[in-house]
C-alpha cells in the first residue's frame, strides 16, 4: 500500500530568520520572545532602539502565518515608518501592507479584499484607523474567518500619559483585548521606566502578558553633556571635528531656533534642514525622505521629528536645549547608531533650560497637580543626570533600574570632572534667597539673587534697599558663570525651586536646611572658565566611516564604492532608502569577500533568500567589473 503523501515540515522561526532576513542567529532574548509569541503567548518587550525589535514580531508573524493562522496587524504611529518598514518586508519576500490616509478609497478596498482571501502576511495601521468603525468591522470579518493571528503594538509607550509620546489615540487599543480576547498580542517599546509600564500594562490589558525586558545600554554610544556657553558655536565645533560629511539629527526646542540652526549650518556648508509641526506636511515628508535617502545629511527638529526613524547610520545626535525627562533623552539619542558602530549623543545643557522646563511644567493649564509632579519628578531626574559627576551610563541605566559598571567611554569616564567643596558658596547663595525673602516679603530670579551676592548696585537693588542685606557683596569672588553653576546644582540637588508661576523667582527646598545650619556639605562640579569656543581644526578625528573601511584593501574598497552606487539606483527606482536593500554591513562583507559566484554570496549577513534570488546576479556583476 502507497502511503499517503506528507505535507512538507514547516519553517521554523530560525529558518525564516537565516532565509527570509538572512541571519544566522537570534540577537539577546530575540529567540525567547519569538518563541513565546509564536506559540501564541501575549508579551511586553522593552528593548533599545536598534535592539532588533522589529523580528521580535515580524518573524511570529510568518511561523504564524503559514501555520494557518492568517494576518498580524501591526499597529504604528507614522506613515513614513509604515512605508519604509513594508518596504523592507517586500524586498526580503513577504506579504505585507499598509492602511492609511495616503491612500485612495479604491486602494484600501483591494487591500480589505486581499486580507480576506488570507493573502496578506503583516498589515500595518495607526491606532486612529483601528478604532474606526469600517476597521473594527474588518478586523471582525477576518476574526470570524480564524484569519487573525497576532496584534502587535508598536511605539506603546505612546498609551502611557506619563511616556514622553503620549498619543491619546492609542488609549483605544484596550477594545483588542475586549473584543478579540482569544488573539495574541504583544507590546513593543524602547522607552518606559517603571511608571510608565505599569500604565501602559493597565491601558492595554497586559496583565497576563509576559515582560521581557532586555538591557538598557547601548555600549557603541559615547554620552557627552557640556555647560552652554556659546552653544551655536560649540554645535558647530562639534560637527566640524567629530562628524564632518556625516548624518546627524539637531534637537531645539522651538521652530524658530530649529530655522535658525538649519541656515546656520548649511551657511557653515554642512547639509542641513530644518523639521518641526509648523511646515506643511507634504513638506515634513520629503524633508524625512531626503534625510532617509542621502547621506551626510544633518536634521535639525523639534521632537515632532524621530519616532520610527529606522536609518542605521546616524552618527551623533545632539540636543541644544534640554528634553523633558530622561525617557525623551535616551530614545532620543537611541536613534545614533542603531548599526552597531560608534556614535555620539551630545548635549549643552545651561541654567536656562531648567528654568524654561520648570515653566512649562508648572503653568501647564491643562495638566493635573498629581501630573505636573510625576513631570517635575522626571525633570529632576534628567538634571541629575546632567550634574553627575559619575558616569553617564552608570546613572542613566539606573535610572530604568539596571545596575552596570563605568563604561570607560562617556565624557565623565574619559575625562573626570574636577569636584570642590563648594559649602560656602551654597551656603551664601542660600542664605542670600533667604535674606532677600525675608526683607521684602518676595522672591525674585536668578539674575537679581547674582547681583546682590556679586555686590552690584542696580537700580533694582537700590529700590528695595538689597545694598543693605548682610549678603551683599559676600560673593565677589566667583564670576557670574561660576555663580550660576553653583545655582543649578543646588537646583538639581533640591535645595531651590524655580517657581515659575511666580515669574521664576527662587524658593529655598526643605533639603537647604542642613546645609544652612552646618550639618552638611556640598561638593559640586567645578564650573569650566573656558568660554569661548576655540577655531575648530578639520579632520581631527578619523569618522566611523573611516575607520571601519581602513579595513579593507584597495580592491575591497573600490567594490564596496561600486556596489553603493548600484545600490543607490536601485534605491531609487524602488523609491526606498539605501538601507531597506543593503545595510552597510552587507555591502562591506560583499567586498570583502570578493564572490565569484551565488554560493559565495550565500551565508552573508544580510541575505536572505529572496534578495539572493533577486540580485545576486547583479551583485556579481558589480563586484567584478570593480
Amino acid at each position: 500500500m502507497s502511503s499517503l503523501p506528507t505535507s512538507p515540515p514547516q519553517p521554523t522561526a530560525l529558518d525564516v530568520l537565516g532565509q527570509v532576513f538572512g541571519y544566522s542567529h537570534f540577537r539577546g532574548p530575540q529567540e525567547a520572545i519569538v518563541d513565546h509569541v509564536v506559540h501564541g503567548g501575549d508579551a511586553l518587550v522593552l528593548m533599545p532602539t536598534g535592539g532588533g525589535k522589529s523580528l521580535c514580531y515580524q518573524i511570529p508573524a510568518i511561523v504564524r502565518q503559514n501555520a494557518g493562522h492568517g494576518v498580524t496587524i501591526v499597529i504604528s504611529p507614522l506613515i513614513a515608518l509604515m512605508h519604509d518598514q513594508v518596504g523592507a518586508l517586500t524586498e526580503a519576500g513577504v506579504s505585507a501592507a499598509f492602511l492609511n490616509s495616503t491612500q485612495t478609497f479604491e486602494e484600501s478596498s483591494a487591500l480589505e479584499k486581499q486580507l480576506l482571501r488570507n493573502e496578506l502576511t503583516l498589515l500595518y495601521a495607526a491606532p486612529e484607523r483601528i478604532n474606526t468603525p469600517r476597521m473594527k468591522g474588518l478586523l471582525a470579518s477576518l476574526h470570524e474567518r480564524g484569519l487573525l493571528s497576532l496584534f502587535a503594538i508598536d511605539e506603546a509607550h505612546c498609551v502611557s500619559q506619563w511616556g514622553h509620546d503620549f498619543r491619546p489615540e492609542y488609549r483605544s487599543l484596550s477594545l483588542l483585548h475586549e473584543t478579540f480576547p482569544d488573539v495574541p498580542r504583544m507590546a513593543l517599546t524602547a522607552t518606559a521606566d517603571h511608571l510608565t509600564r505599569q500604565d501602559m500594562i493597565e491601558r492595554l490589558k497586559l496583565d497576563d502578558a509576559r515582560e521581557f525586558v532586555s538591557s538598557f545600554d547601548r555600549p557603541n554610544i559615547r554620552y557627552t553633556i557640556v555647560e552652554k556657553t556659546d552653544p551655536t558655536r560649540q554645535l558647530l565645533r562639534f560637527i566640524q571635528t567629530e562628524h564632518d560629511g556625516e548624518a546627524g539629527i539637531v534637537y531645539c526646542q522651538s521652530r524658530k531656533r530649529v530655522e535658525e540652526i538649519a541656515g546656520m549650518l548649511e551657511a557653515a556648508g554642512i547639509k542641513a534642514m530644518a523639521y518641526h509641526a509648523g511646515l506643511e506636511s507634504s513638506l515634513r515628508q520629503q524633508r524625512q525622505d531626503r534625510f532617509l535617502r542621502e547621506e551626510g545629511m544633518v536634521m535639525v527638529a523639534t521632537i515632532a521629528f524621530g519616532m520610527g526613524i529606522d536609518k542605521p547610520d546616524v552618527r551623533f545626535v545632539a540636543h541644544l536645549d534640554m528634553p523633558k525627562n530622561i525617557e525623551g533623552y535616551y530614545q532620543e539619542t537611541g536613534r545614533a547608531g542603531r548599526d552597531g558602530q560608534s556614535a555620539d549623543a551630545w548635549m549643552v545643557y545651561g541654567l536656562q533650560d531648567v528654568v524654561n522646563q520648570r515653566r512649562m511644567i508648572d503653568t501647564s493649564e491643562a495638566a493635573s497637580e498629581e501630573f505636573k509632579q510625576v513631570m517635575r519628578g522626571k525633570l529632576d531626574a534628567l538634571l541629575s543626570l546632567a550634574e553627575d559627576t559619575r558616569c553617564r551610563r552608570v546613572s542613566l541605566l539606573g535610572y530604568f533600574g539596571e545596575a552596570s559598571q563605568p563604561c570607560g567611554n562617556c565624557d565623565n569616564c574619559l575625562n573626570p570632572p574636577a569636584v570642590w567643596d563648594a559649602t560656602d558658596a551654597a551656603r551664601k547663595m542660600l542664605s542670600c534667597i533667604y535674606r532677600v525673602q525675608q526683607a521684602s516679603g518676595i522672591s525674585f530670579g536668578a539674575g537679581h539673587l547674582m547681583d546682590i551676592l556679586r555686590g552690584k548696585t542696580t537700580e533694582k537693588i537700590t529700590q528695595y534697599g538689597h545694598e543693605n542685606l548682610s549678603t551683599f557683596g559676600i560673593g565677589a569672588d566667583l564670576a557670574e558663570a561660576q555663580w550660576r553653576s553653583v545655582l543649578r546644582q543646588l537646583i538639581a540637588s533640591n535645595m531651590v525651586r524655580v517657581n515659575a508661576e511666580a515669574f521664576n523667582t527662587l524658593q529655598l527646598m526643605p533639603d537647604a536646611r542642613r546645609v544652612l545650619k552646618g550639618e552638611a556639605s556640598v561638593l559640586l562640579r567645578q564650573q569650566s572658565l573656558t568660554t569661548k569656543a576655540a577655531k575648530p581644526k578639520r579632520g581631527s578625528k578619523t569618522s566611523v566611516k573611516g575607520l571601519v573601511e581602513a579595513t579593507l584593501n584597495a580592491g575591497a574598497l573600490e567594490r564596496l564604492a561600486h556596489l553603493k552606487a548600484w545600490r543607490g539606483e536601485v534605491a531609487r527606482e524602488h523609491n526606498l532608502p539605501a538601507f531597506v536593500i543593503f545595510h552597510d554591513a552587507t555591502l562591506r562583507a560583499i567586498a570583502e569577500q570578493a564572490p565569484q559566484s551565488l554560493q559565495d554570496l550565500e551565508g552573508i549577513s544580510g541575505m536572505g533568500t529572496k534578495k539572493l534570488q533577486a540580485y545576486g546576479a547583479e551583485v556579481l556583476r558589480v563586484c567584478a567589473a570593480a
